[in-house]
C-alpha cells in the first residue's frame, strides 16, 4: 500500500467515525457508555493507562512513554500517580497547573508533545470518543444543556456528574435556533487536533508589548457589531483564543514563567473554578488540563517574588531531571541520531556508550556512602552488580540528593559535538575516540561552563577514556577467542569441577588415564587472581560459587558462566590473558606473516559480523588495542 492509499484509507476511517445527532440521541450514548462524558484529566489518565503497564526496578513503566522517554521511570511514575491519577478521580490536584520543571533538553517538551499526539490518536478510538455541541467554537460539553436543578436527578440516573455552565453563545443558540428545546440541539463527535485547534491549545510568550490577551480568551468581531447591535452579544465575539480552543482537552503553556503577569492571572479562576472571563460575558466554563514547562532558574526566581504567591499555590511542580542511567542515555542519543540527517553515518559500537558515561558523570553527585566513587555509583544506578553493594544501597544513595540530575551536560550538547565531528571531517564513520575528542574540544567553546566545572568535565572525559580502554580490550578479546562462548564454557566447567572437589574434599579422575588426582589448585588460582581473590579469600569465594549453583538448581534454572558476574569477569580475563601475546603481536606487527594476517582478517570479520563494526572502525579498534597492550 503506497502513501496515497494510506491517506485515503485514513480519511475513510475518520469519515466512518463521524457521528451527528440530537441531544436526546446523545443521551442514549451516555447511558450505554458513560465514559464518553469523562473529564479532560480523566481522559488523559485513561489514555496513558490504556497503552499498558509493566514493572521494572521497582518502578511502574507506562508503555505510553516507552519509545520516547528513557531513564525517567521514577519521574514519569510520580507524574502519573501523583497528578494524573488523582486528577482523574476529581481530587483537588486537577485544580492545579501542572508545571514540568527541569534542565534544558531533559524531556519536558517531549512529554507534553506525546500527551498532545496521544490525545489526537485517543480521540479516534471508542474509549477516547469526545462529543460536543455542533457548531460551538469551544466544542462545549453537551451535558451543559441539562439545567442545574435537574443535574442531581441526572447523576442518579446516568451515574455521571456534570460540572460547568452553558456558554453565552450556546445559551443564545438554544433559545433562538431550538426554541429552548434541549433535546433537539445538535451534537457531533469531534476529533482532537492541534493543527485544526480542536481540544488542544498552545501558548508561547512573545513581546509583552505586542501580545494581546485576546490570544488566550478571544476577541470582539467588530465587523459584526453593526449586524448584532452590541459588543455583549455573543454572536459578535470570536471565541477563538487558545483557552477557548483547548476546552475538553489540554492547554500547553510554553515557558510559562516568561509570560506577562496579565496572562497568568487568567489561570487563577480557570484552575480553581474551571472558568475564565472573556469580553462582556459571564464567566465561561472550560474543562482542560493545563500543562506548562520551565527551567529551574526561572522557577526559583518566580517563587521568590511575593506577588506570585496566589498563582504559585495553584501550581503542582513535577521535577523532570536528566536521566541518570548510562544505558538509557545511549538510547536517547540513538533516537536523536535516527531523527537527524546523520543517521546514515556509521557510528562504531561503544562510541555512544562513552559519551553516555561522560554525560552521566557530569550529572551525578558524590555519595556520602563509604567506598562509592562516581563510576561505581553510575554502574549501580544502571543496574549493574558492584561487589559489596545492593539495591538497598542504591535507594539510599538516591535519597541523599533529591535534586540529583537537575544539572550537568545535556543530550543536545553531545549530539551537537558528534554532528560537528562528522560534518567537519566529512567522514563516513566515527569511533569512541573521535567522540571523546570532540566532547573535549567543545568544552573550551562552552561559554556557560564555569572554570571549575570545565576542570571536572575534563576529568570525566579521562574517566570515560579509561572505561573505553577496558571495553575495547574486552571487545578484541572476544573476537580473538575462537568460539568464545564454547571456550568460556569449557574453562568454567573445568573450574567448577575442581571447585566442587576442593570444597567437598574429593579427588578428581583424569579423563584419559583414569587415575585419581587432587584438584588443580594452579588452574583455580589462575582464574581467581584475575579478579583479585586473595589466598585467604579463595575458600569463601569457591563456596559462594557452589551456593549460587545450588540456588539455580533449586529454581530449575541453568547455571552458566554469565550467571555469576565475578566468575564471568575472571574467565574473560583469564582467556584474554592466555591470548594477550598473540593479540599484541598480531595487532602491532607492521609486516605480519601469513598466519598473522589470516588471524587479523578473521578477527576483523568477526568484529564486523558479530559486533557491529565496519571495516574502518574494526581496523581502528585493533590498532588502538595493540597500542594499549604495548604500553
Amino acid at each position: 500500500m503506497d502513501i496515497l492509499e494510506k491517506v485515503v484509507n485514513f480519511r475513510e476511517e475518520e469519515r466512518q467515525l463521524k457521528w451527528e445527532g440530537t441531544f436526546a440521541e446523545y443521551l442514549e450514548i451516555v447511558k450505554q457508555r458513560p465514559f464518553v462524558a469523562q473529564t479532560a484529566h480523566s481522559r488523559v489518565y485513561n489514555m496513558i493507562k490504556s497503552s499498558g503497564l509493566a514493572e521494572k526496578d521497582g518502578h511502574k513503566m507506562y508503555e505510553f512513554f516507552g519509545n520516547e522517554i528513557f531513564g525517567l521511570e521514577g519521574a514519569i511514575e510520580r507524574l502519573v500517580e501523583e497528578y494524573f491519577h488523582p486528577a482523574a478521580k476529581r481530587l483537588d490536584v486537577r485544580k492545579r497547573i501542572l508545571l514540568l520543571m527541569g534542565p534544558v533538553s531533559g524531556g519536558k517538551s517531549t512529554i507534553v508533545t506525546m500527551l498532545k499526539r496521544g490525545l489526537e490518536r485517543y480521540s479516534l478510538t471508542d474509549e477516547g470518543a469526545v462529543y460536543a455541541i455542533k457548531g460551538c467554537p469551544m466544542h462545549e460539553d453537551p451535558l451543559h444543556l441539562i439545567p442545574h436543578h435537574l443535574r442531581k436527578d441526572f447523576s442518579d440516573e446516568y451515574g455521571v456528574r456534570i460540572e460547568g455552565n452553558l456558554s453565552p453563545l450556546n445559551a443564545m443558540r438554544l433559545e433562538k435556533e431550538y426554541d429552548g428545546q434541549i433535546e433537539n440541539m445538535k451534537v457531533e463527535r469531534i476529533f482532537f487536533s492541534e493543527d485544526k485547534r480542536v481540544g488542544i491549545g498552545t501558548f508561547s510568550p512573545s513581546d509583552p508589548k505586542s501580545q494581546d490577551i485576546a490570544d488566550l480568551t478571544g476577541s470582539i468581531d467588530f465587523s459584526t457589531i453593526a449586524e448584532f447591535g452590541s459588543e455583549s452579544d455573543p454572536r459578535a465575539y470570536r471565541f477563538d483564543g487558545e483557552l477557548n480552543k483547548a476546552n475538553r482537552g489540554m492547554m500547553e503553556f510554553q515557558e510559562i514563567l516568561k509570560c506577562d503577569e496579565k496572562f497568568l492571572w487568567h489561570l487563577l479562576s480557570l484552575t480553581q473554578e474551571g472558568n475564565f472571563k472573556a469580553g462582556r460575558f459571564a464567566l465561561i466554563s472550560a474543562d482542560e488540563l493545563i500543562v506548562a514547562h520551565t527551567n529551574e532558574a526561572e522557577y526559583r526566581s518566580f517563587i521568590a517574588n511575593k506577588k506570585n504567591e496566589a498563582l504559585h499555590s495553584r501550581i503542582i511542580v513535577m521535577p523532570i531531571p536528566y536521566n541518570l542511567r548510562s544505558s538509557q542515555e545511549e538510547r536517547i542519543y540513538e533516537k536523536m541520531i535516527k531523527e537527524s540527517d546523520i543517521s546514515d553515518v556509521h557510528i562504531a559500537p561503544h562510541a555512544l556508550r562513552v559519551a553516555a558515561i561522560f554525560s552521566i558523570l557530569t550529572r551525578l553527585r558524590n555519595s556520602k556512602k563509604q567506598g562509592v566513587d562516581l563510576v561505581k555509583k553510575m554502574r549501580l544506578y544502571d543496574g549493574e552488580n558492584v561487589e559489596g553493594f545492593n539495591q538497598v544501597d542504591v535507594e539510599e544513595m538516591k535519597k541523599e540528593y533529591p535534586d540529583e540530575g537537575m544539572e550537568g551536560i545535556d543530550p543536545r550538547y553531545v549530539i551537537n559535538r558528534i554532528s560537528s565531528t562528522i560534518i567537519s571531517k566529512e567522514v563516513p564513520s566515527i569511533n569512541a575516540l573521535d567522540v571523546l575528542r570532540s566532547l573535549k574540544d567543545g568544552l573550551n567553546q562552552h561559554a556557560s561552563i564555569s572554570e571549575e566545572d570545565r576542570e571536572n568535565y575534563m576529568n570525566y572525559i579521562a574517566i570515560a577514556r579509561k572505561e573505553y580502554d577496558e571495553i575495547a580490550k574486552k571487545e578484541v578479546q572476544k573476537a580473538f577467542v575462537y568460539s568464545y562462548e564454547e571456550s568460556a564454557k569449557t574453562l568454567m566447567d573445568n573450574y567448577l569441577d575442581n571447585v566442587e572437589a576442593y570444597c567437598n574434599k574429593n579427588r578428581l579422575r583424569d579423563p584419559l588415564t583414569g587415575e585419581e588426582m587432587n584438584p588443580d589448585e594452579k588452574l583455580m588460582r589462575s582464574i581467581e587472581e584475575q579478579i583479585g581473590i586473595s589466598e585467604n579469600a579463595k575458600k569463601a569465594f569457591r563456596e559462594e560459587v557452589l551456593i549460587r549453583i545450588s540456588a539455580y538448581a533449586r529454581k530449575g534454572k541453568r547455571f552458566d558462566y554469565k550467571s555469576h558476574e565475578r566468575l564471568r569477569e575472571a574467565i574473560q580475563k583469564k582467556l584474554f590473558a592466555d591470548l594477550k601475546d598473540v593479540v599484541k603481536i598480531t595487532t602491532t606487527s607492521k609486516t605480519p606473516d601469513e598466519s598473522q594476517l589470516k588471524k587479523v582478517n578473521e578477527v576483523i570479520a568477526r568484529l564486523i559480523d558479530e559486533h557491529g563494526y565496519n571495516s574502518v572502525s574494526a581496523n581502528d579498534l585493533l590498532r588502538y588495542v595493540g597500542s594499549l597492550l604495548n604500553r
